[in-house]
């Protein structure tokens, strides 16, 4: 019924990088230090690819 995902890890490290930068990027804009919004940023990321690579594959 699903096929299995064929996304290369690349692109979806890229991907959520992006939407965790863009939330980083609005949080610092509103105060949030600078290294709390890039810890938050790779950790989000590593996550989005866990669970991308263990429920998705």
């Amino acid at each position: 019924m699903y096929k299995n995902s064929t996304k290369d890890p690349v692109v979806a490290a890229v991907t959520a990088g992006l939407g965790a930068g863009a939330v980083a990027c609005f949080s610092v804009s509103q105060g949030q230090n600078l290294i709390v919004a890039i810890g938050v940023t790779i950790f989000a990321t590593t996550v989005a690819l866990l669970v991308d690579r263990l429920f998705f594959n």
